[in-house]
């Protein structure tokens, strides 16, 4: 069971594919870590991945879909693996494509979790993060004891950078313009499955689980 999560930044992919992994033992790959352990581990794509990073450069697409090949080559992808936040443009996903057809193999499933752009903003700015133990909250959904208070350590809480509405605004406009095309792509290679990322989070893998056939 090969699995791509599709969806905005902030829309639960994430969430889901550990749920998923968890359920179906499958790992879940994200680039961020593939790239983290090769540089870790001095690897040669390390190396060269850490280069352009030094440099402040994205890493060639070529190269990201090396690690990817490289890390779904490791045992324990056997049974499947889900691919959390790659690929993220029709160039990335087309040498993906053509990388997994040089040994035989597809894409099983590219589910895209689809929360409109508005909801998205209303749930990213109401994040509080706790700078002392990295605690999070959400003054609407997960709202701590006390307002402006972490639970745990008492520590003040912070609205991240990332988390205000002008941040995660921008970074919609970016995901529409790059990560969007891919939903025709996948649905042109008629693996798209969209499931509604407004609902309860449990609701939401109910409906991943019964398009994956469990």
């Amino acid at each position: 069971m090969k699995i791509i999560m599709l969806g905005a930044p902030g829309a639960g992919k994430g969430t889901q594919a550990e749920r998923i992994a968890e359920k179906y033992q499958i790992p879940h790959i994200s680039t961020g870590d593939i790239f983290r352990a090769n540089i870790k581990q001095g690897t040669e794509l390390g190396m060269k991945a850490k280069s352009y990073m030094d440099q402040g450069l994205l890493v060639p697409d070529s190269l990201t879909v090396d690690l990817v090949m490289d890390r779904i080559s490791q045992e324990d992808c056997k049974n499947g693996y889900i691919l959390d936040g790659f690929p993220r443009t029709i160039p990335q996903a087309e040498c993906l494509t053509e990388a997994l057809k040089a040994r035989g193999e597809k894409m099983d499933f590219a589910i895209d979790v689809h929360v409109p752009d508005e909801n998205i903003v209303t749930r990213m700015s109401g994040r509080r993060a706790c700078p002392g133990c990295g605690s999070t909250y959400h003054i609407v959904y997960a709202a701590p004891k006390a307002e402006g208070v972490c639970d745990k350590c008492g520590s003040a809480l912070i609205l991240r950078d990332d988390d205000k509405a002008e941040t995660v605004k921008k970074r919609l406009a970016v995901y529409h313009e790059q990560t969007q095309p891919l939903i025709d792509y996948y649905s042109r290679e008629k693996i798209l499955h969209t499931v509604d990322g407004t609902k309860e989070l449990e609701h939401v893998f109910k409906d991943i689980t019964e398009i994956l056939g469990a």
